[in-house]
């Protein structure tokens, strides 16, 4: 869904002003995330006044800061160079993943981050050999993707809350900043039905997909969910492509095969870890079918559920992908 808005954006914010597109994008996500509460069992809201300052940071980097670039990028590099580029939100996550939560990443993957980045820069070759607007388009774009991940890193911790009331307390604050913005600077808006295509548009791939993403990092972890992320781009690319849009010359056909070898690294990522937990109570969402979660309920419960647990001390071992940093797996519960 992420990957399939860049050709959207393109179509439905053309001649529209940055921050308008982008209000638009994320007041579809905001409708998601707060309607999302209207059809759930359990409506209790699940972030608290601790996780405040965390909210806006994430909602200034991938609410505010990301699109931004990413639209102004998108208007200049063209969609499918732009798509592509996206690509590099994996390297930028398991980067900072690594360097910020330690996150445990193998010679194979830095294999993978090496040549995706080394993508983005026959990307940028391509789009200097078409001019200047091309490379500020670019250069726009990297930075969006640089923006969601640290958006991605900061969001982790918060991967044991409900996925969409995440995406009901970060959307709203982009949109507002965003339209703040656009009004101020009194930018031009869509037509009406293209306007309704960039609420929709934000509904599934800044609303829906930010909820996946978030699963995503509770079973996989930061870096390993911004590795399978990486897909998203190629759809992009193809929904360009497919569009109309054959701006490729040479070092993009470079770029695409890097790209390529790379993210098929990062998903063929092989290996067990075995490690220690140590005796643990604490609370946050989780299952019953997830090795960790053997306790009772009576009556039984299924799905995925929040209470105070207690864990006895556990040697196991799994997939690496199976791995994830979070609230059973942080490094100070635990040892390799």
């Amino acid at each position: 869904m992420f990957g399939a808005s860049a050709p959207v954006i393109v179509w439905a914010g053309r001649g529209a002003g940055v921050f308008a597109t982008a209000c638009l994008l994320y007041a579809g996500a905001a409708l998601v995330g707060n309607g999302s509460r209207l059809v759930r069992r359990d409506r209790t809201f699940t972030l608290g006044r601790a996780d405040v300052p965390r909210i806006l940071a994430i909602a200034a980097f991938g609410s505010v800061i990301a699109p931004s670039l990413l639209i102004f990028g998108l208007h200049r590099a063209g969609a499918l160079t732009g798509s592509l580029l996206l690509n590099l939100e994996a390297v930028f996550t398991v980067i900072l993943a690594v360097l910020i939560r330690r996150e445990v990443i193998g010679g194979r993957v830095w294999l993978a981050v090496t040549l995706m980045a080394s993508g983005g820069a026959a990307l940028s070759l391509d789009a200097a050999a078409r001019g200047t607007g091309g490379v500020l388009g670019a250069v726009a774009v990297i930075g969006a993707t640089l923006a969601w991940a640290i958006d991605n890193n900061l969001t982790q911790p918060l991967s044991e809350r409900h996925p969409f009331d995440v995406v009901a307390a970060k959307a709203p604050l982009g949109a507002a900043v965003t339209c703040a913005l656009a009004l101020i600077l009194g930018e031009p808006w869509p037509a009406l039905r293209f306007s309704l295509a960039l609420l929709l548009c934000g509904a599934l791939a800044n609303g829906v997909s930010l909820a996946l993403y978030i699963l995503a990092q509770r079973r996989i972890g930061a870096a390993r969910t911004g590795s399978v992320f990486a897909l998203a781009p190629f759809i992009g690319a193809l929904a360009a492509w497919a569009a109309g849009e054959r701006a490729f010359g040479t070092w993009a056909l470079v770029a695409l095969a890097l790209f390529v070898i790379g993210v098929a690294l990062h998903l063929t990522e092989q290996g067990r870890l075995t490690h220690h937990h140590v005796a643990v109570t604490h609370e946050h969402l989780h299952r019953h079918d997830d090795g960790h979660h053997t306790h009772f309920h009576d009556p039984p419960l299924v799905g995925e559920h929040s209470h105070v647990h207690d864990h006895a001390e556990l040697d196991h071992d799994h997939a690496d992908l199976d791995h994830a940093h979070d609230g059973d797996h942080a490094h100070a519960d635990h040892a390799h």
